[in-house]
C-alpha cells in the first residue's frame, strides 16, 4: 500500500467550450469517470451543466497514454429529470460495477429547494454494451433515512473479490457544524446483492476545522492488501476551496484519516491553482493515475496527473 505518494501533473486534459456545445453541456467536466473502450483509449464521462447549473452527464473520448482527445460527443449521454424528479436539478456521477453482466453507474441526484438547501439521492443508470446509458428506475436507490436523515451524496461501489459488494458515500450530518461549513461525511455500506444495501455508518473520521466537508471518493485495493481512498474535502476554516485528501483502511470499513499522504496540491497558477477536486484513480499498463478537477468545482475542466514511482 502506498504510504509516501508523489504525483505528477500530466496537465489539462479537456475542457469544454461555450461554442457549438448543447445546452445541457454548455460549461464544466466534473466528476470525470473513465470507462476504458480499447486499448489506450477510454470514454471519459463527466457532469456538465446548462445555463441554470442543472448537470447532465456528456462524454469525450481520450487516449490516456498520449493524452489527447480522440473524439468529444456533442450531446449529453443522460440528462437531468423533469421538475419534481429526484434528479430534478441535476446528475453528478460516481463510479461502475457489474452485476451478473450489467455494468451500473450511480450518481447523486441534485433537487434545489425553493427556500431551503439543496439536497440529494443516490440513483443508478444502466450503462448498456454500447455505452449509451439509460435510468434504471424514477426512484432512488439509497435516499434519506435514519442513518443519513439529511442529503446523500457521490457513491462509490467495489465488488468484493469473496462475494458481496462495499459502498462509500457522502452524507450530510449538519448544514452548519458551527464554523459556517457543513459536516458532510463518507459513510460505509455492504450489500449480498448489488442492489439491497445495508447502511453502516460513519467509515471515514473527520476534524472540524481541518476535514468536514468531504466528497466523491475514489477506492482501489482488498481485503488481503488493504484499501486506498483518495477524496476531496474543505477544512471550514477561512473559506479554504477543495483539496484532495488521502485514507487508509484494513478493512474497508474503519479508515486513517492520512490528507498530508495524499501527495497533490493546488498548483501556483493556471487551471487548478485554486482548488483541486473529485478525483478519479484507476490502473492501466502497469501506471496508477488520477483524473481530477480543478478551479470552480470543474468549470476548467478535468486534468490528469500520474503517481510517480520511487
Amino acid at each position: 500500500m502506498s504510504i509516501d505518494m508523489k504525483w505528477e501533473r500530466l496537465g489539462l486534459l479537456y475542457c469544454p467550450s461555450s461554442t457549438n456545445q448543447h445546452p445541457k453541456l454548455i460549461s464544466h467536466a466534473a466528476n470525470p469517470l473513465p470507462v476504458f473502450i480499447e486499448g489506450d483509449v477510454c470514454r471519459v464521462f463527466f457532469s456538465g451543466r446548462d445555463t441554470d447549473n442543472r448537470s447532465s452527464v456528456g462524454a469525450v473520448d481520450i487516449d490516456i497514454v498520449k493524452r489527447k482527445v480522440v473524439q468529444e460527443h456533442s450531446h449529453p449521454f443522460f440528462e437531468h429529470g423533469p421538475e419534481g424528479s429526484f434528479y430534478a436539478d441535476g446528475v453528478s456521477i460516481g463510479n461502475c460495477y457489474e452485476i451478473n453482466g450489467v455494468r451500473y453507474m450511480l450518481f447523486m441526484g441534485w433537487q434545489n429547494q425553493k427556500g431551503g438547501h439543496w439536497r440529494g439521492d443516490i440513483g443508478r443508470l444502466v450503462v448498456k454494451p454500447d455505452l449509451t446509458l439509460e435510468l434504471e428506475n424514477n426512484v432512488p436507490l439509497m435516499n434519506s433515512d435514519s442513518i443519513d436523515p439529511i442529503s446523500l451524496s457521490y457513491p462509490w461501489v467495489v465488488r468484493n473479490a469473496m462475494g458481496g459488494y462495499s459502498m462509500w458515500y457522502g452524507s450530510t450530518t449538519a448544514w452548519d457544524a458551527g464554523n459556517g461549513e457543513m459536516l458532510h461525511v463518507i459513510n460505509y455500506a455492504s450489500s449480498a446483492d448489488g442492489h439491497n444495501w445495508n447502511r453502516e455508518g460513519l467509515a471515514v473520521p473527520y476534524e472540524l476545522g481541518i476535514a468536514q466537508a468531504f466528497s466523491r471518493p475514489t477506492v482501489l485495493g482488498n481485503i488481503d492488501t488493504g484499501y486506498e481512498m483518495w477524496f476531496s474535502y474543505r477544512s471550514g476554516g477561512g473559506g479554504q476551496a477543495y483539496r484532495i485528501g488521502y485514507a487508509r483502511s484494513n478493512d474497508g470499513r474503519k479508515w486513517e484519516l492520512l490528507l498530508e499522504k495524499a501527495g497533490l496540491d493546488v498548483s501556483t497558477d493556471g487551471w487548478d491553482s485554486e482548488m483541486i477536486e473529485y478525483p478519479f484513480v484507476f490502473d492501466h499498463n502497469g501506471q496508477r493515475y488520477m483524473l481530477y478537477n480543478g478551479n470552480g468545482y470543474g468549470k476548467t475542466g478535468f486534468g490528469l496527473a500520474v503517481l510517480a514511482h520511487g
